[in-house]
C-alpha cells in the first residue's frame, strides 16, 4: 500500500509555484493576486479562507479577504463581485461556498468573470471542461488529477467509480477523467445513494474516489483488492479525547481499507491540502493569461 501523500505533493507544488513567481517578479511584474469573498462567519468557511491565505503568503502572492456579514444582500454581493471582474490588479477570486440561504448561488457563480474564476465554476468554464478545452477545473478534481499524475496512477481503460454527483467534485471529476488525455481515457461511473446494488458496483472499481460526505461510509467489502482509494470526504466526528472536542476523518473506513489498496489517500493529510494548493495553480493560470506568460 502506498499512501497518497497530500502534503509532500503540496509542498513539492508550492515551492514549483514559488519559483515562477519569483521568476516574473523579477522580470518586473507585479504579484499574482487571489481575493477570497466570505459571506457570515461560518467557522469550516472562516478556517477554509484562513488556510488559503496563508498558503497565497508561502508562494509569493498577494491576498485579500473581504468579508460581509451573513445578511449583505444579493444586490449588494453582485456589486462586489463586479468591482472585482473590473479591477486589473486583481487576477482570480473565489467566493466561499455555502453562502446565505437568500443569496442565489447559482446567480452569484454566473456573475463572476469566466477569467477569474479560479474555482473554476462559471458555467462557461465548465461547458470547455466537458468540450476538452483548456479552462479553470474546479479546484478537487484539478487536486486529485494532479495527485495521480504525480504518483503515475493509470488511468488509462480503468473501471473509475465516483461516489458522489455534486458539481463541486463528482461531475467535473468524471469528465476530466473522460477526456482523450492523461490522467483520463477512463470508463467513469457516478453512483449516489439512490443507485441501486451500491456495494457491487463500488467493488467493480479499479479507482474509486469517495465523495459522499459521510464518515467511514466505504468498507472494507466495498473495496477491490489493489484499488486505488481516493478518499474526498471531510467529516468532523466528536472525540473528547482532542482539545477541540472532535477529530476529522474521511468518507473512508480508514483503517480497515488501507490494507487492500494499491494506493489511498489519508485524511486528513490528502485531498483536502490537494485543494488548496489547486486555487494557486489556477490563480497562476489566471496571471499567466493576463500577461500572456
Amino acid at each position: 500500500m502506498i499512501l497518497l501523500d497530500g502534503k509532500k505533493i503540496s509542498a513539492e507544488i508550492k515551492n514549483e509555484i514559488k519559483k515562477d513567481v519569483d521568476s516574473y517578479i523579477k522580470k518586473g511584474y507585479r504579484q499574482p493576486h487571489l481575493v477570497a469573498i466570505l459571506v457570515g462567519n461560518d467557522p469550516a468557511s472562516t478556517f477554509y479562507v484562513k488556510s488559503k491565505m496563508k498558503s497565497c503568503a508561502q508562494v509569493g502572492f498577494k491576498s485579500t479577504n473581504l468579508n460581509f456579514e451573513s445578511n449583505i444582500s444579493e444586490e449588494r454581493l453582485l456589486e462586489e463581485i463586479k468591482k472585482l471582474n473590473n479591477d486589473e490588479k486583481v487576477d482570480g477570486f473565489i467566493v466561499q461556498l455555502p453562502l446565505p440561504e437568500h443569496i442565489n448561488v447559482n446567480k452569484v457563480l454566473a456573475a463572476i468573470d469566466p477569467e477569474k474564476d479560479i474555482d473554476g465554476f462559471h458555467p462557461f468554464n465548465l461547458g470547455r471542461l466537458i468540450l476538452g478545452m483548456d479552462t479553470f477545473v474546479p479546484a478537487t478534481p484539478l487536486g486529485i488529477l494532479e495527485m495521480m499524475k504525480r504518483y503515475n496512477i493509470d488511468t488509462k481503460g480503468k473501471d473509475v467509480v465516483i461516489l458522489g454527483r455534486s458539481n463541486i467534485v463528482g461531475k467535473p471529476l468524471a469528465i476530466s477523467l473522460v477526456q482523450k488525455q492523461y490522467p483520463g481515457n477512463a470508463t467513469v461511473t457516478i453512483v449516489h445513494s439512490k443507485t441501486e446494488n451500491l456495494n457491487v458496483k463500488l467493488r467493480n472499481a479499479d479507482i474509486l474516489v469517495a465523495a459522499i460526505g459521510m464518515p467511514g461510509f466505504v468498507k472494507e467489502n466495498m473495496v477491490k483488492e489493489d484499488a486505488v482509494v481516493i478518499d474526498v470526504g471531510i467529516n468532523r466526528v466528536e472525540d473528547k479525547t482532542k482539545k477541540s472536542g472532535y477529530r476529522i476523518v474521511g468518507d473512508v473506513d480508514f483503517e480497515n481499507v488501507a490494507s487492500k489498496c494499491s494506493f489511498i489517500s489519508p485524511v486528513p493529510g490528502g485531498v483536502g491540502l490537494m485543494t488548496v494548493v489547486s486555487l494557486l495553480l489556477n490563480t497562476l493560470k489566471a496571471y499567466k493569461n493576463r500577461y500572456g506568460i
